[in-house]
């Protein structure tokens, strides 16, 4: 794939899409963390449902250490592993509060220090919370740069370090967004809708045209 077809790829993403953002309801840097935090192998549906609860309850790592463990864990009970994300995020809280005057950190090594961040929620944090241009690569968007030829990779740290490299700067801000959305509800895992993707002719995946494309 050569840039010219991956810059109108992200051209027809911004125009059907022109302020894309998370599906994670929050209202502070920390509600994010704590909420990309508990997506891991959850739906943001889900995480949602529960964080509307823990959030009225405490929204601040303040508030959040004062519930305790045990407190944190009635909260986020419904979602998988709630029994690790809530020790992490208490500890989470607890670093927050005793190395950064209460506040979520705005650079990558502070944000990877804390208990169940990984480079991926770490980008999305310095994405969505603080306007830098990462792009976090989750299932979706692997797949979707693997199945278009966007960014092929055989890991995910390959394909997060070539959608960097060959998304054009305009449009890297908005790239983690575009690419996740575009694959949760359009290029999906069994079944793309290829017939309803904008993107579908200059898309590289040779099962398309054929099988699903009119």
């Amino acid at each position: 794939m050569n840039a010219a077809k991956r810059r109108k790829i992200y051209e027809r993403l911004a125009a059907a899409n022109p302020e894309p953002t998370t599906e994670l309801n929050y209202n502070s840097p920390f509600e994010l963390l704590v909420a990309v935090v508990l997506s891991a192998q959850a739906t943001d549906v889900g995480v949602n449902k529960a964080t509307a609860g823990l959030f009225r309850a405490a929204s601040t790592p303040e508030a959040m250490l004062a519930l305790g463990e045990a407190g944190l864990r009635e909260y986020i009970k419904s979602i998988g592993l709630f029994n690790t994300k809530a020790k992490n995020i208490h500890r989470t809280c607890a670093i927050l509060v005793d190395e950064h005057g209460g506040e979520v950190p705005t650079d990558r090594k502070s944000l990877e220090a804390l208990p169940g961040v990984g480079r991926k929620t770490a980008n999305v944090i310095l994405n969505t919370a603080f306007g830098q241009p990462t792009i976090a690569v989750d299932t979706h968007i692997f797949r979707l740069s693997n199945r278009t030829g966007l960014a092929p990779g055989k890991d995910v740290r390959t394909v997060e370090d070539r959608l960097v490299r060959v998304t054009p700067l305009e449009f890297r801000k908005n790239a983690h967004h575009w690419l996740i959305l575009h694959g949760r509800y359009v290029c999906k895992a069994r079944k793309p809708e290829c017939p309803h993707c904008v993107i579908a002719n200059l898309c590289e995946y040779k099962e398309k045209v054929a099988d699903r494309v009119g």
